[in-house]
C-alpha cells in the first residue's frame, strides 16, 4: 500500500489542532489558514515551523491553483517578497562592487568556478572592463599566484639577489596594484580553499561573495575560512543559525525563509501590521502595501562576533 505524505500530514494537523485547543492557551493566539502547493521537503519544514510556533492552524497542500512554493526556496520569489533571496544578494553585491566603484582606473577581479560560468558571463557582458578568472580544480595556489602577479615579483627578487649575494634582501611578494576588489563566485568546496590563499597575498583588498560560498558548510564556526569577506546577509540570521545543529547552513537559511513566509502570512491574516515585525532574512519592517524588499546589508564575516549556543 502506497504511503501518502499529504494524508499523513493532514491527519497529523487535524489531530494536533483538536488536541491543542484550550481557552487558556489559544483564545488569544491568531489563527492561520494556509493553501500551499510545494515539495515534500518544504511540507516538512512548514509543519515543523508551525508546530514550534504553537499556533492553531489549518493547511491544505492539495488545493490546485493555490500558492506554489518551489522546492528551491533560495532562488524562488516567495509570496509577498519582491525578489528571491539569492537575487537580492546578487543585486546588492553588483551595486556595491561595480556601480559604486570609486577608482575607475582599477579593476574588479571576479574569481569564479565552473558551475557559475553563466553568472560570470552575464556580469562580463555588463562590465567587460573588469577582469574575470575561471579557477580550475587543480593547483589553486599556482593559479592564484599567476593572476596576482606574485611569481613576477618573486622573479624580480631572484634577479636582484643574483647581483650581489653578499647583500641580504628581505622580500615580501608584491601583487599587482590595479585591483580594487575581489568578487568570489564559487561554492563552499572551492571557496574554503582559495579564499585563504588570496587573503595571504591580497591583504587590504576588499573581497565580496554571496552566502552561496558557505551554504554547504555544516557549522557557522567554519566561516573562519572567510574572515573579513563582505556577505549580503543579516547578522541576526547568522546568529540564529549558530545556535542550531545543522547538516548544512543552506538548510537553515531555507528554514528561515519559510519561517518568514509563514510569519508574514500570519500578519496579513490577523492584521498585525502595527507589531513592527522584521523578517529574520531582512532588515525592513513588514508593511501592508507593496512587495517586501529585504533591504540586506553587507556583513563582514567575523566568527568572533557570532553568538554561539553555549
Amino acid at each position: 500500500m502506497k504511503f501518502s505524505l499529504t494524508l499523513f500530514l493532514t491527519s497529523l494537523i487535524i489531530l494536533l489542532s483538536s488536541c491543542s485547543i484550550s481557552p487558556k492557551n489559544n483564545l488569544t493566539k491568531p489563527n492561520l489558514n494556509l493553501n500551499i502547493e510545494t515539495s515534500n521537503k518544504n511540507k516538512e519544514i512548514i509543519i515543523q515551523t508551525l508546530l514550534k510556533d504553537e499556533l492553531l492552524f489549518s493547511i491544505d497542500f492539495d488545493n490546485s491553483g493555490s500558492f506554489f512554493l518551489e522546492d528551491d526556496v533560495l532562488n524562488s520569489k516567495l509570496k509577498y517578497f519582491c525578489k528571491s533571496f539569492i537575487s537580492e544578494e546578487r543585486d546588492l553585491l553588483e551595486e556595491n562592487i561595480f556601480k559604486k566603484k570609486i577608482d575607475r582606473n582599477k579593476k574588479v577581479l571576479i574569481v569564479y568556478s565552473k558551475n557559475y560560468e553563466n553568472l560570470a558571463l552575464s556580469l562580463k557582458n555588463k562590465y567587460p572592463e573588469e577582469e574575470y578568472f575561471l579557477i580550475r580544480s587543480e593547483d589553486y595556489e599556482s593559479q592564484i599566484r599567476k593572476i596576482l602577479n606574485v611569481d613576477l615579483s618573486s622573479l624580480k627578487y631572484l634577479n636582484l639577489n643574483k647581483l650581489d649575494k653578499e647583500i641580504k634582501i628581505i622580500h615580501s611578494p608584491r601583487i599587482r596594484n590595479d585591483i580594487v576588489s575581489i568578487y568570489f563566485i564559487t561554492n563552499y568546496d572551492v571557496g574554503k580553499t582559495i579564499v585563504p590563499i588570496f587573503r595571504s597575498y591580497a591583504l587590504g583588498i576588499d573581497s565580496f561573495s554571496s552566502s552561496e560560498i558557505f551554504h554547504d558548510a555544516n557549522d557557522v564556526k567554519k566561516l573562519v575560512d572567510f574572515e573579513n569577506i563582505l556577505i549580503p546577509i543579516t547578522e541576526k540570521m547568522i546568529n540564529n543559525i549558530s545556535k542550531k545543529k545543522t547538516s548544512k547552513i543552506k538548510s537553515e537559511i531555507e528554514n528561515t525563509l519559510i519561517k518568514d513566509l509563514l510569519t508574514i502570512e500570519k500578519i496579513y491574516q490577523n492584521n498585525l501590521f502595527r507589531e513592527n515585525i522584521l523578517p529574520d532574512s531582512g532588515n525592513k519592517r513588514i508593511k501592508r502595501n507593496g512587495c517586501i524588499d529585504r533591504d540586506l546589508n553587507l556583513w563582514k564575516v567575523s566568527t568572533a562576533s557570532v553568538n554561539y549556543q553555549s
